[in-house]
């Protein structure tokens, strides 16, 4: 599996984390993803991709073309072909906003077609990034794209937003919610309502994903766990509160997570970070 990722130029780095291109066979088919704090575009140059939803009230979903992710607050399965050919977009939490009409609340824990807000957009990457371009010259096309789909475009209170967004992911997630709207000099409503608008979730909500993120991505399968400790760094002070929500967001235990991490050792460069796993 190759992945070849890139932080875009400025200003689109303002509201994403990166731009990154898979292909290959990966070793893994199912991937199992926690909440993470990004939101998505994912353009699909190979087979078809299927995704599950940890709500098994939602069915499943074949994805053939490109579509959008807001942020998730639950678990999702991806199956990906073999061979894959997929260029995407790792979005601030707050980044994706600019970029698509629905509020984010619409895009929290689901996906839209990216046809159903950027007409023939898949088509056109598709006609330049040609079947064969290398990876460096698929990433420019979809930067182009994106910065074209950025200009011109503002929203209200997005600066509020992106403002406090980083504050909690300086501190991945160890602010207190006063703290910040007495920052910012705003009501607590007020932050929340703009943080709906255009994250989908709450500043607290956010703030337990980036202190999951935190805890997830420090460990290292290949060492001995201290799992209190781990876990008290990231934030958590009440170890039974800890347990709960990790086996929300990864459906293992922290044992089980760490069995399952080192019966199947992530793949050198991919995934990019210590979120996905692969799925049993």
């Amino acid at each position: 599996m190759d992945y070849v990722g890139r932080v875009p130029a400025p200003p689109l780095d303002l509201f994403i984390d990166d731009i990154y291109c898979m292909s290959g066979r990966p070793r893994h088919r199912l991937m199992s993803v926690p909440p993470m704090p990004s939101a998505h575009l994912f353009v699909n140059l190979g087979g078809p991709v299927r995704l599950w939803d940890s709500d098994p009230a939602v069915p499943p979903v074949v994805l053939t073309g490109g579509w959008f992710m807001g942020v998730w607050t639950r678990r999702f399965v991806v199956e990906y072909p073999k061979p894959l050919r997929l260029v995407g977009v790792h979005f601030k939490p707050w980044g994706l906003s600019p970029f698509v009409d629905p509020p984010a609340t619409e895009l929290r824990d689901t996906w839209m077609p990216v046809d159903g807000g950027w007409r023939r957009s898949v088509e056109r990457i598709r006609d330049r990034a040609g079947d064969r371009a290398p990876a460096t010259a698929t990433l420019r096309v979809l930067e182009q794209e994106l910065r074209s789909r950025l200009a011109g475009r503002s929203a209200r209170g997005l600066g509020l937003v992106q403002h406090t967004g980083e504050r909690l992911e300086a501190a991945n997630g160890a602010v207190p919610i006063g703290a910040l709207t007495d920052a910012a000099g705003v009501t607590g409503n007020l932050l929340a309502a703009r943080f709906k608008q255009h994250v989908g979730i709450t500043p607290k909500r956010m703030a337990r994903i980036y202190r999951f993120a935190q805890l997830i991505t420090s460990v290292d399968p290949r060492r001995p766990v201290d799992w209190a400790e781990l876990a008290h760094a990231a934030g958590y002070f009440d170890q039974a509160h800890f347990s709960r929500e990790f086996k929300d967001f990864t459906g293992h235990t922290p044992t089980g997570y760490l069995d399952l991490r080192r019966r199947f050792p992530a793949e050198p460069g991919f995934p990019p970070d210590a979120g996905p796993m692969p799925a049993e």
